[in-house]
């Protein structure tokens, strides 16, 4: 997987340029299960959603897992109290791409044109002459491409609703204040900053400029992760033990801006284990009071004289709940998590990936033990952030992911780097206020 971030062959004006094993039990409990109405055991794997669940597809008889693919009951389903997918073009929200490195070009704009509610308005790029090219290939004005040094001038810009900062991580205050002076609303991609003093800065400048900010945690929106969460919600994993998870890349130019301490804000943490952390805290609804964390930066390695190559963290919760992860960029590509109960397990291997999700439910069934693939139609993660986004702009409520959630998380990752240092367990303080909006009203499962 590529990390969830821009190339630095484009971002910023101080960058160069733009450029299980089978086993007669689980045998028996598949046959058994087999026998069942799709549709009932499907809705008992889901109780308490919003729409009945239909069953199809099962798996052949000698695969491990019984596969469900779960799609909408149009007659039962909730009507969505969002906006009305028929809009013309030019009544959606009008989103200025700031950075046009890889994440732009390869998701973000691709996900623009299949949005229901939101458009491309203006591009922001350091490469004039790429931006234009790229500019004509979605419809864009040429004087709507704009260059870092008139950022500002998007403020006469009435299309521009929403500005989407996708720039290194060290330079996400500045854009986001920026942003918010000239009247225009924030989404950001994650991690949100590189310090809790930065994160604060970004949420007071919107305040005040009374403009929202939404940072870009995508698997928040996407529905495997969300039906996890439903799972959790409606206790179908009984009391939780403990959460294992881990994302890893063998990273390659030990130039790119990831491994520069001042714009990435650290190593791998920031970058692909805060999808540890923020998938523990999503799915669950509970925060840590307590980390323990080791950190790995070999020495002789080009690639990590500035950022830590690793990092294994443990998180303590108040109720004896743990989770255990790990991330790293010095490691072969692999990204899962697990989360344990007292009456079954949810698992996603592949996890935190842009696609090709996969997600297994462990169960007793009749006296046995079964486990399901759940299999959800797939869906653009970044066309259903964006537009959750517009719908938060054109209702004037507040996003699912504002900028305390990515505070709580830059919160956790400085007390995670302070544990590695120190080599002691750091206590967290309590939340005292929420840390996400309301939950997004569009459930396309």
């Amino acid at each position: 997987m590529r990390s969830d971030r821009p190339s630095a062959a484009d971002s910023a004006p101080n960058i160069a340029s733009d450029s299980t094993s089978s086993d007669p039990d689980r045998g028996e409990a598949r046959r058994r299960f087999l026998q069942r109405s799709g549709l009932s055991l499907a809705a008992a794997l889901a109780a308490g959603s919003a729409a009945p669940i239909q069953a199809a597809g099962l798996a052949a008889a000698e695969s491990n897992a019984v596969k469900l693919s779960l799609i909408q009951d149009p007659d039962t389903e909730q009507k969505e109290q969002t906006p009305d997918p028929n809009l013309p073009l030019d009544d959606r929200v009008g989103y200025a791409i700031v950075g046009l490195g890889r994440l732009s070009l390869n998701q973000i704009l691709p996900a623009l044109s299949q949005c229901k509610y939101s458009k491309v308005a203006a591009l922001v790029s350091g490469d004039r002459s790429k931006a234009l090219k790229i500019a004509r290939q979605y419809g864009v004005r040429g004087s709507a491409v704009y260059g870092y040094e008139n950022f500002e001038h998007l403020a006469s810009n009435p299309e521009v609703q929403v500005i989407y900062i996708v720039l290194p991580n060290g330079l996400h205050r500045d854009y986001t204040v920026r942003a918010a002076r000239i009247g225009k609303h924030v989404l950001c991609e994650k991690p949100m900053a590189t310090s809790v003093a930065d994160c604060q800065a970004m949420i007071d400048a919107c305040r005040q400029a009374n403009r929202k900010l939404m940072i870009a945690y995508r698997s928040q929106y996407e529905p495997m992760d969300r039906l996890i969460a439903k799972m959790v919600k409606d206790n179908q994993l009984g009391s939780l033990r403990e959460f294992i998870a881990g994302n890893s890349q063998n990273v390659g130019d030990p130039t790119q801006w990831r491994l520069n301490k001042k714009l990435a804000g650290g190593g791998a943490l920031p970058d692909i284990g805060l999808y540890c952390l923020n998938a523990v805290r999503f799915i669950t609804g509970r925060e840590p009071d307590q980390v323990f964390a080791t950190v790995s930066q070999p020495k002789g390695d080009p690639r990590f004289k500035e950022v830590e190559a690793g990092v294994h963290f443990i998180l303590s919760f108040p109720d004896g709940f743990s989770a255990t992860c790990t991330a790293s960029y010095a490691s072969h590509e692999s990204r899962f998590f697990r989360l344990q109960g007292a009456q079954g397990w949810a698992e996603m291997d592949p996890a935190f990936g842009y696609n090709g999700l996969r997600l297994l439910h462990g169960m007793l069934l009749d006296g046995k033990n079964a486990v399901v693939e759940l299999q959800i139609d797939p869906q653009d993660q970044f066309a259903r952030e964006i537009d959750h986004m517009s719908s938060c702009v054109k209702r004037d409520i507040t996003p699912h992911t504002p900028g305390e959630e990515g505070l709580q998380d830059q919160r956790i990752m400085e007390a995670i780097y302070e544990s590695a240092r120190t080599g002691r367990a750091v206590r967290l303080d309590a939340v005292s206020e929420p840390t996400r909006g309301p939950e997004p009203e569009e459930e396309n499962f």
